[in-house]
C-alpha cells in the first residue's frame, strides 16, 4: 500500500467513526442505526479487492471497538469488519458492468453483518444479544446501508483511485495496446543528403 493509500485510510477511518457513533447513532430514525463504517469499509473493498479489503475492515473495525463508550467485546466488530471487507472484494470485478447488482449485494452484506453480530454476541454470551431483536432490526438495517451505498460509495471509490492512480493502457493487459509508428530508416533527410553530389578530394 503506498503512503497515499494508507493516509487515505486513516483519513476515512477519522471520520467515518465519529461521524457515526456522535451523528448517526443519535439520529431519530426507526430501526437499526445507519452504519457509516460499514459502507465504506464496502466502498474500500470494491476498489482494492478483497485483501485490501480485509486489512481496511480490519482496522476500521478495531477503532469502532476501542473508541467510547466501548461498551462491547473489543475485537468483535473488527473480525465482522474484516470478514465483509474480504467477501465484498469479490465484488470488483461487477462494479462497472452492473451497479444496481452492487448495490443490491452490498445492502444484503449489511444484512448479513447484523445476522452475523448477534450469532457472534450469542456465542460470546452476551445478554444483549437476541434473534427477534436482530430480525426486527434487520429491515431498516438493509434500507439505511442501501440509502448509503449510492452517496458514500462514489466518493470513497474517487479518492481512493486518486491516491491510487490505474495503469496505463500500456502496462493494462485488458486494454489492447496501441501500435507504433517506426520512422523508416534511413531517415528522408539523410536520403537527401546521399542525393548531393560529393566533391572530388584533390
Amino acid at each position: 500500500m503506498g503512503a497515499a493509500r494508507a493516509f487515505l485510510s486513516v483519513a476515512l477511518v477519522a471520520v467515518a467513526v465519529p461521524v457515526q457513533l456522535s451523528v448517526l447513532t443519535r439520529l431519530p430514525l426507526p430501526g437499526a442505526d445507519p452504519d457509516l463504517v460499514l459502507v465504506v469499509v464496502v466502498a474500500v473493498a470494491l476498489v482494492r479487492g478483497a485483501p485490501g479489503g480485509a486489512v481496511f475492515g480490519f482496522a476500521a473495525g478495531l477503532v469502532l471497538d476501542l473508541a467510547p463508550p466501548g461498551d462491547q467485546v473489543a475485537g468483535r466488530s473488527a473480525l465482522l469488519l474484516t470478514l465483509l471487507g474480504y467477501a465484498t472484494g469479490f465484488l470488483r470485478r461487477d462494479v462497472r458492468r452492473s451497479p444496481v447488482f452492487v448495490l443490491v449485494a452490498a445492502a444484503l452484506l449489511a444484512g448479513a453483518e447484523l445476522l452475523a453480530a448477534t450469532a457472534l454476541g450469542l456465542l460470546l454470551r452476551d445478554p444483549r444479544a437476541d434473534w427477534f431483536a436482530a430480525l426486527a432490526l434487520l429491515p431498516t438495517q438493509v434500507i439505511y446501508a442501501g440509502v448509503l451505498v449510492p452517496l458514500v460509495v462514489p466518493a470513497v471509490m474517487w479518492l481512493d483511485r486518486r491516491a491510487a492512480p490505474q495503469p496505463t493502457d500500456r502496462l493494462d493487459p485488458r486494454r489492447p495496446r496501441r501500435s507504433v509508428r517506426r520512422l523508416p530508416v534511413p531517415s528522408r533527410s539523410a536520403a537527401r543528403l546521399s542525393r548531393l553530389p560529393r566533391k572530388s578530394a584533390r
